[in-house]
């Protein structure tokens, strides 16, 4: 399974955070049914784990990865909960060889020129930015990716529809994540049409930033 070829065609990446694996199934369902293939299902409730294998087992049509990775031990478990992808907040060293151990793709999290080329020296060609607004946006990662011309970048944190374009529209940006597509106002509603909405528009923002 190759994550980068899937996420060259589809370049969003949602974030799903869910306390019960049912609703991580039909949220996962709704952003696959709007043309979202892959999917980060965040480590951050007591459940989560069993919501990550839930959309693993149930929804064939999403790559499911885990978010929000904090340690080797966790990464392990998010592995046998069957991630096909590991997502960090930061980078460590550990997890990072947790992941290459397991033949498993590692996203971690970058802020700062140090870390970007602490990352190519762990043999990493994809890193998270975060927070992208935060750590100075669309003119931080034109810079980046002047200085890193191997790296490709995944920025999270302060992606919106007002701005998801002008981060698509840099080369070097391989897909954005995005929290916005899973309101839990609308997850509390059980009104899982508006992440399908939500889902298919910003494949469609996605499409025309990329000239697609």
């Amino acid at each position: 399974m190759n994550i980068s070829a899937a996420l060259e065609s589809c370049p969003v990446v949602p974030l799903v955070q869910a306390d019960d694996a049912g609703v991580a199934v039909n949220v996962s369902q709704a952003l696959a049914a709007g043309g979202l293939t892959v999917a980060e299902v965040v480590l951050r409730t007591d459940r989560a784990l069993d919501c990550l294998r839930a959309v693993a087992d149930e929804v064939p049509d999403m790559i499911a990865g885990a978010g929000t990775v904090l340690t080797a031990g966790q990464a392990r478990q998010a592995i046998d909960h069957g991630a096909k992808f590991v997502v960090s907040p930061g980078l460590d060293d550990a997890v990072v060889a947790t992941c290459q151990e397991a033949g498993v793709p590692i996203y971690p999290g970058v802020y700062t020129p140090s870390e970007i080329q602490h990352a190519v020296n762990l043999g990493l060609d994809v890193v998270k930015f975060f927070p992208a607004s935060i750590a100075g946006g669309v003119q931080a990662l034109k810079a980046f990716a002047g200085v890193f011309r191997t790296m490709r970048f995944m920025p999270t944190g302060g992606i919106s529809p007002d701005n998801l374009a002008e981060y698509l529209a840099i080369p070097a940006v391989l897909a954005c994540g995005g929290s916005w597509l899973t309101p839990a106002d609308a997850i509390a509603a059980g009104e899982f049409e508006t992440i399908t909405r939500l889902a298919e528009e910003a494949l469609s923002a996605a499409a025309d930033a990329r000239g697609q």
